[in-house]
């Protein structure tokens, strides 16, 4: 189901495929000096989860670049430094370069911090809707899956972030066996209040049994 939605999704933006591969080199420096048992952890994986990179690609270029920035940074920093005809002393020079390879480390959590919040943001401005046509189709009759695939594909048009977020959930409440723990990723994924709130609410509808649209109705209208 995901990958059919994301065929969709990337007819309209050409975006590539679901999943991608690791580069070759980037795999081979990850395995060599063993960079997955030193930062590879349930923080960074959350933090690639929210930035909507899932692939195995994604985590050995993020553990590539924590390592490979700091030296490269370095050593253009330190070319420019004594190329450009500064007239600092050899040390100051050094030092300099030096300070610029440390920022190498923080770059990638820099990006995938802005990353995080541009995702975020196109996903708060379109849920309130989302969530008013969520509760259409459960009071039309519709179960919660049928629910979210319709609203999945209503929210393309505005967000593809939520649209994505919404059909990984379709997909999770029809093969997992604990349907909460569907709703529970969709929060920690979007790592966004308001979503958490809704998915909390449905979580304790299905297990208390109380009527799925009177907790969607008082979530919309917290979220407007």
């Amino acid at each position: 189901m995901r990958a059919q939605r994301i065929a969709e999704l990337s007819a309209k933006d050409g975006k590539g495929k679901l999943r991608q591969a690791p580069k070759g080199y980037m795999q081979q420096v990850v395995n060599a000096l063993d960079l997955k048992s030193r930062f590879d952890n349930d923080e960074a994986r959350n933090k690639l989860k929210m930035a909507g990179l899932r692939s195995q690609a994604h985590l050995v270029a993020y553990l590539f670049f924590r390592v490979a920035l700091p030296p490269i940074l370095f050593v253009v920093s330190l070319l420019y430094m004594f190329g450009a005809g500064f007239q600092y002393p050899p040390v100051v020079k050094v030092l300099v370069s030096f300070g610029v390879g440390i920022t190498g480390f923080y770059l990638p959590n820099v990006f995938l911090k802005n990353r995080v919040q541009k995702r975020q943001t196109s996903i708060r401005q379109a849920f309130p809707d989302s969530l008013d046509m969520l509760l259409i189709c459960v009071q039309s009759g519709m179960s919660v899956e049928a629910a979210f695939a319709r609203v999945a594909k209503e929210a393309s048009n505005q967000s593809l972030e939520l649209a994505e977020e919404l059909t990984l959930t379709t997909a999770e409440l029809s093969y997992l066996q604990d349907r909460r723990v569907a709703f529970e990723n969709l929060g920690k994924r979007t790592g966004i209040p308001g979503v958490k709130a809704v998915a909390t609410a449905l979580i304790q509808a299905e297990r208390y049994g109380t009527p799925v649209g009177q907790a969607l109705r008082v979530m919309a209208k917290e979220n407007r």
